[in-house]
């Protein structure tokens, strides 16, 4: 069997001179740092405030005792409302020893900078809801997205890396088709593009690879990129 048809909820780890960054903190979370045995965490970026890309906050604690200090945390207004709402008792006024402890940065749609590296926000539509996607770099990494205005396209323009969700075959509501996560693909031209946020609809590893462009790959769990 293919280990790779076998995927937990998308997030990214990255590495970038020195700083550890994760954008998003699933139910998987945990699951995910143990597996690929990330010892630091620097800062979460958070793309929106869906509990598929939050739920695992709770388990940044181990990097709180580790590191002996408070976790950054960056997202927009709306998504911080909710990580306030949801894990209360992480804001309570007299705290329960042991809770995570952070440090909320509200992010607008402008760049923004975490210890000198610039990360530039993508705002996308998921339905209704306004997301961000984030471009660092060449690297540009989009989830949750079904339509990209052309002011938003203009700052991906030029990535030489696209991580971009493509959910299913079939027309879905709020996430990017195959079809058409491959028409923006082809509109943003990148050296390499990778597809995420894949549900099991969509086939498997093999199939699916099988009908892609030369430039486009399925991401899996454990993918690593070196850039």
């Amino acid at each position: 069997m293919d280990f790779r048809n076998k995927r937990l909820r998308s997030s990214i780890h990255l590495e970038i001179d020195g700083l550890s960054l994760v954008i998003d903190t699933g139910p998987d979370f945990r699951t995910q740092m143990l597996t690929e045995a990330v010892s630091r965490l620097d800062a979460v970026i958070y793309t929106h405030e869906h509990k598929d890309h939050t739920a695992g906050l709770d388990d940044i604690r181990p990097f709180n005792f580790k590191q002996q200090m408070d976790i950054p945390l960056y997202g927009t207004n709306q998504v911080l409302e909710q990580i306030k709402g949801e894990f209360s008792y992480i804001f309570a006024e007299t705290k329960y020893p042991g809770v995570p402890r952070v440090i909320l940065n509200e992010i607008s749609n402008s760049p923004f900078e975490i210890q000198g590296i610039r990360i530039t926000p993508i705002q996308v539509m998921h339905h209704k809801l306004p997301v961000f996607g984030y471009r660092i770099g060449d690297f540009t990494y989009i989830t949750d997205a079904n339509y990209i205005s052309p002011e938003e396209i203009e700052k991906i323009k030029g990535s030489k890396i696209l991580v971009v969700n493509a959910l299913q075959i079939k027309p879905h509501i709020s996430h990017f088709t195959l079809s058409e996560a491959l028409d923006f693909i082809k509109l943003i031209a990148p050296e390499k593009a990778y597809l995420t946020h894949i549900s099991h609809q969509m086939g498997t590893h093999q199939e699916v690879t099988a009908t892609l462009p030369p430039n486009v790959a399925i991401s899996y769990d454990g993918l690593k990129l070196h850039l």
